[in-house]
């Protein structure tokens, strides 16, 4: 009897403990939630703290909470035969509490390795060799106080010859500017005309760098009949001057192309030129016996305008693939910590970000990229505004 009476003692010991950490677990939580939600209202800047949080809540989409609502309510299955195959309780909880998805090993490093979430974005279209360890990405530039390194091969540098096309296109703008060139990281160069220079992350120069692609592609547009505008600002330099960082070029950018906007009602396209910080294996190819730069396109998933966005990106990487295959590494999606996430594109349906080439290209490859851009773009402008007139094509207003 006195051993019943002990064993009962006992479970009621462990019983009582169990209940003694479970109500510590939920006061700890509650403590957690509470102090985090009380820095991130004093202090703004901690939210960054919170992108953790915020990811998870992305995962829980609408399929997982059908599933969730299906155990509860076996009538929501019914309605889904599906639902219930594919997910299970303890994945969703796994994936919820500890933010780790089984499928992208990148989630088991990318919140504890410094600057791994250079690499912690989507790929939504993939070009030939793309993959979740040869992205695209861009590196700070150095210190405005280190002297820029002397140029060189200088001599090297020449326009390439325009496409063959009509000195007279039968479509133009009726000289309309309807496409604004601009570029946000104004000084990304090239190492090839950075005297002494190999450190990729040192690829900066105020007097040679990603400009010239931007007056590139106003040339062949122009030549194509359409209307095109660059700015002339040189957008870090002006971070320079207000002694602000690299993250915020952008706070430079946005009034740049809105100002540019609002003095002209015809601009229907926005394409930032920029290049990409990767070595030459995986930002050159070789077509028809031509070295090209490769191009890349980046969306900015905060943006209203995603979708529009994309849908753009992803016409002229089906051009491109057609007319100059493997010359896309494809279209990016960049949002959450460590990214601007919207890329002034939510200032337009057809707003575009364009990498093009990286730190080892030089003008001649860079060049060729630009006219084969200028070709698929031209096609994808006058597909979607020739109009039809009494049968004939008209030029387009």
């Amino acid at each position: 009897m006195k051993r019943k009476e002990y064993t009962g003692t006992i479970a009621v010991i462990r019983l009582s403990t169990l209940i003694k950490a479970a109500l510590f677990v939920i006061v700890l939580l509650v403590f957690v939630f509470s102090l985090s939600g009380l820095l991130t209202s004093l202090k703004p800047e901690y939210r960054l703290s919170s992108q953790s949080l915020n990811t998870a809540a992305n995962h829980f989409s609408g399929k997982v909470l059908f599933e969730v609502l299906s155990r509860e309510n076996h009538y929501f299955s019914k309605a889904d035969p599906e639902s219930g195959k594919s997910l299970t309780m303890s994945s969703i909880l796994f994936k919820l509490s500890t933010n780790i998805s089984l499928d992208d090993p990148r989630s088991l490093l990318g919140r504890e390795l410094p600057g791994f979430f250079a690499y912690d974005n989507e790929i939504l279209l993939a070009g030939e060799g793309t993959n979740y360890t040869n992205m695209p990405y861009e590196s700070a530039p150095p210190d405005a106080a280190e002297p820029e390194a002397p140029l060189q091969n200088m001599d090297k540098i020449k326009e390439e010859p325009k496409e063959e096309s009509p000195s007279n296109p039968p479509l133009t703008t009726g000289g309309k500017k309807v496409v604004f060139v601009y570029n946000t990281h104004s000084r990304e160069s090239y190492l090839p005309y950075l005297q002494g220079v190999t450190n990729p992350d040192l690829a900066y120069s105020s007097k040679v760098n990603v400009t010239k692609l931007s007056q590139k592609l106003q040339s062949d547009l122009d030549s194509r009949g359409i209307g095109t505008a660059v700015s002339q600002t040189d957008v870090m330099g002006v971070l320079d001057k207000k002694n602000k960082k690299f993250w915020q070029a952008y706070e430079e950018s946005r009034p740049v192309v809105q100002e540019a906007m609002a003095q002209n009602r015809d601009l229907a396209y926005l394409i930032d030129i920029h290049r990409d910080a990767s070595r030459k294996n995986q930002t050159t190819v070789s077509l028809n016996g031509k070295s090209y730069a490769k191009l890349a396109f980046v969306v900015g998933g905060e943006n209203v305008k995603y979708k529009k966005n994309y849908a753009i990106a992803e016409k002229l990487y089906e051009l491109l693939e057609k007319k100059y295959p493997k010359l896309c590494r494809g279209v990016f999606k960049k949002q959450g910590a460590g990214n601007n996430g919207k890329y002034n594109q939510d200032l337009s349906e057809n707003a575009l970000l364009i990498e093009v080439g990286g730190v080892d290209n030089n003008f001649d490859e860079l060049y060729a990229s630009i006219d084969a851009f200028a070709d698929v773009f031209s096609e994808l402008y006058w597909d979607a505004h020739e109009v039809n007139s009494a049968g004939s094509k008209a030029k387009a207003q």
